[in-house]
């Protein structure tokens, strides 16, 4: 349990640490602006450009396992959605934010420093490759969700070039893309590039998580209502979608690492983008907010009950 636990506490004592001095020094939240724009455009694109051009291409074209862990994800998110619009009595737009929360990870700023520092560097490629089709699959779904429930989001035509714009110019999924072709083509960049890449890289995870903790920090704690409601997503979230993504998975030929990297993606709690769109479409904003800051502090006991059956074979 040790060896767990010297795996977890750095990583959330990071996000507590944030989270401390957001709720003593009470800055706006736009004063992390400029933080969070060096984490999304150049440290966590640095790292995965820097560790996919370093993997055989053949490693980055496994079918069978992108599929398996966008099954698993489905699962969850139609299941959620299906509860959800059962108890908002066919609200669309408040059901698809309360999938969101239950399948929604937050895989680009917890995920890669949490799954390379418990499995190891070979957890760079299921990492990516979950980071960039969940995302483009949760890209593609909420604006046509939204469309569906009646929120203002423009043409036919709009919608669709809304959607392929927010994919294409995603700073992780372009890192992705180059990273892979980079791969492809066997080319490494030249040294002076390559340790400046590895300074932002360095750079990437401490970064992420104490802005995540500052964010966690400015959102209003939630009521014992609101705390009943969101604990039904929290569970699709922090229970659900790791089982589902142990069950999908295993039913694949796939790698042993590359399998408890998808139950440890899986595990973690819901992204920052969730309250980002809940925002954007002014649907169960407070909701939204509360589920980021609860599931964050319950992910602590949940990643390190993973990470313990990891440690103990059980995965």
């Amino acid at each position: 349990m040790r060896d767990v636990l010297t795996l977890t506490v750095p990583f959330f004592g990071l996000i507590f640490l944030g989270f401390v001095v957001g709720r003593i020094a009470r800055r706006p939240a736009a004063g992390l602006e400029w933080l969070n724009i060096f984490i999304l455009y150049v440290a966590l694109p640095a790292l995965f450009f820097q560790l996919l051009a370093a993997t055989p291409f053949e490693e980055l074209s496994n079918v069978s396992f992108i599929l398996a862990v966008l099954g698993a994800t489905s699962t969850v998110l139609v299941a959620g959605f299906a509860l959800a619009l059962w108890m908002s009595r066919g609200n669309v737009e408040r059901a698809t934010i309360q999938s969101l929360i239950g399948a929604y990870s937050n895989n680009g700023y917890l995920g890669p420093g949490l799954a390379l520092s418990a499995v190891g560097a070979s957890a760079t490629v299921p990492v990516a490759l979950i980071f960039a089709f969940e995302n483009t699959m949760f890209f593609t779904l909420t604006p046509i969700l939204m469309a569906v429930g009646g929120a203002a989001v423009g043409t036919p035509a709009q919608t669709a070039r809304m959607i392929l714009k927010r994919i294409f110019t995603h700073p992780f999924i372009l890192a992705v893309i180059f990273g892979a072709t980079a791969a492809a083509f066997s080319w490494q960049p030249p040294e002076m590039l390559n340790r400046m890449l590895t300074m932002l890289r360095d750079a990437a995870a401490p970064c992420a998580l104490f802005a995540m903790g500052v964010t966690v920090a400015l959102q209003p704690l939630p009521t014992r209502g609101a705390m009943s409601e969101l604990s039904i997503f929290l569970t699709f979230k922090l229970v659900a979608h790791p089982v589902m993504a142990f069950l999908f998975v295993s039913m694949v030929d796939a790698d042993p690492i590359w399998l408890t990297t998808a139950v440890l993606m899986a595990a973690l709690p819901p992204a920052t983008n969730v309250f980002v769109l809940a925002t954007q479409y002014r649907t169960y904003v407070e909701g939204a907010s509360n589920a980021v800051l609860v599931g964050t502090a319950a992910s602590a006991i949940t990643v390190t009950a993973v990470l313990y059956a990891i440690r103990q074979g059980l995965l």
